[in-house]
């Protein structure tokens, strides 16, 4: 039996523990020189911040990961640096880019763990030299031993601002603020549900209490107005809960708002995508097993919804395990009852979470109309608007509206200004944000050289 699995992060690893346990020998294909996921991401030989320094709580947690995914690699067909940029799921092939070259690896069953991306609500200054997301803030410390800048605003929402904003200040970089677009009695109103995951609840409150008993400023319930500069940043302007306007000086924004499920491949295979209202994202469907409507393709971690990487890990195994229960080799019926069991638990303090730090619509929806929405195609939230309106074919939906103004048709094909751009349509039509739709996939799901197209 051929099985691929996309993705060497938590669920990767744990998945693929299963298959090679069962006596399979997958391809293991991950676009990133080595595994780990953005979570555990590696750093490079010779980097000499320890495991502690880099991961902070996660660190046993990340080094017995690294330990399982290199005692793996010679058991698989392990393809670093490869980029799966299509999925032909009648022909039950994937397209591979690796080197600059064209490869295709057939598969019997397919097993996606492809992770997920920081999603971003634009607002005037966005594009400046010195704005990154959360995550990219993350993988400069982690991978390349470097911060975003000197002084540093973190901006957003979530688990991830917080972790962020720590990591960098424990790093030995100036935190200038952390600016949270949640009010405080929002999250106190979803504590009762974070004692579901008194670990993760308690190292949260760790982080805030540490950043604020250094004298970082923290402020909740703000509403960001503009990053300012010319050439590069040079300070963040924001309105407090009471409505009072601050200018705080930096050379770096970190922001973000949540997290993305990164489900191109799974769109290309045709599994159907369903609106979670709770986490504000489109999720491809499977149950609880990781199985999608599509025979022989599977899913598991924040490719498939957004849970986290302990969730990940559960999943990956979950997967795995039901990928080799269709495929007629025996389960392990014990262990299949603790996975559901951990994986419906943490689904309760997910679902907590979310209410915690929800993402802000509004926020989105309200943007000024000379906003940079899509910067790809320099496309404004005005411009959107306008095609939502259009006297000559109003845009009803999130792909019609793609055709007018060309939002979405860039490089990051939409994974970026998708979820705010669907913001605004829907504010602008009057509708919910289900009702607008999707950007829907198309390959490559990520830019590759145009002679690798044509071979394919």
């Amino acid at each position: 039996m051929r099985v691929a699995v996309v993705g060497a992060g938590p669920a990767g690893v744990r998945a693929v523990e299963q298959l090679v346990r069962a006596g399979l020998t997958p391809a293991w294909i991950d676009e990133a020189p080595d595994g780990g996921g953005r979570i555990y991401q590696r750093p490079p030989a010779g980097f000499r911040r320890d495991a502690r320094a880099l991961y902070g709580f996660e660190a046993r947690r990340a080094t017995v990961l690294h330990a399982t995914l290199d005692a793996l690699k010679p058991r698989t067909e392990w393809r670093p640096d490869t980029l799966v940029w299509n999925i032909r799921p009648k022909a039950r092939v994937l397209d591979l880019m690796q080197d600059g070259a064209q490869q295709a690896v057939g598969y019997d069953a397919v097993l996606l763990c492809t992770g997920a991306m920081d999603r971003v609500i634009p607002l005037p200054g966005w594009t400046l030299p010195g704005v990154a997301t959360l995550g990219a803030a993350q993988i400069a410390l982690k991978a390349q031993g470097c911060a975003i800048g000197r002084r540093v605003v973190f901006l957003g929402t979530g688990p991830l601002l917080w972790l962020a904003a720590y990591q960098y200040a424990r790093a030995g970089i100036e935190v200038a603020a952390v600016l949270d677009t949640t009010r405080f009695a929002t999250k106190l109103a979803a504590a009762p549900g974070l004692l579901h995951g008194p670990a993760t609840l308690a190292k949260g409150l760790y982080y805030t209490v540490w950043l604020r008993a250094r004298g970082i400023p923290v402020v909740e319930g703000v509403v960001p107005l503009a990053v300012e500069g010319d050439d590069g940043v040079t300070a963040l302007r924001w309105r407090d809960a009471a409505g009072a306007e601050h200018r705080t000086g930096c050379d770096a924004v970190g922001m973000g708002w949540g997290l993305k499920p990164e489900a191109q491949l799974a769109d290309l295979a045709d599994v159907p995508f369903d609106f979670d209202p709770l986490q504000h994202n489109w999720v491809p469907r499977r149950d609880l097993a990781g199985r999608t409507p599509v025979t022989g393709l599977y899913l598991a971690g924040d490719g498939a919804g957004i849970g986290g990487a302990e969730v990940a890990e559960l999943a990956g195994a979950r997967a795995a395990l039901a990928l080799l229960e269709d495929a007629g080799h025996p389960a392990d019926a014990a262990q299949v009852l603790h996975l559901d069991r951990a994986l419906r638990r943490q689904a309760r303090f997910r679902a907590a979470l979310e209410r915690a730090f929800p993402f802000p619509a509004g926020l989105a929806a309200e943007m000024a109309d000379a906003t940079i929405l899509c910067r790809c195609e320099a496309i404004t939230a005005g411009e959107l608007r306008a095609a939502a309106a259009s006297p000559t074919g109003p845009a009803p939906e999130a792909n019609r509206a793609k055709a007018i103004t060309r939002i979405g048709m860039g490089r990051c094909q939409g994974r970026v200004c998708g979820p705010a751009g669907a913001e605004v349509l829907a504010a602008a039509l009057g509708c919910t944000t289900a009702a607008v739709g999707r950007l829907r996939g198309q390959p490559p799901v990520k830019p590759i050289p145009i002679p690798a197209t044509a071979a394919a």
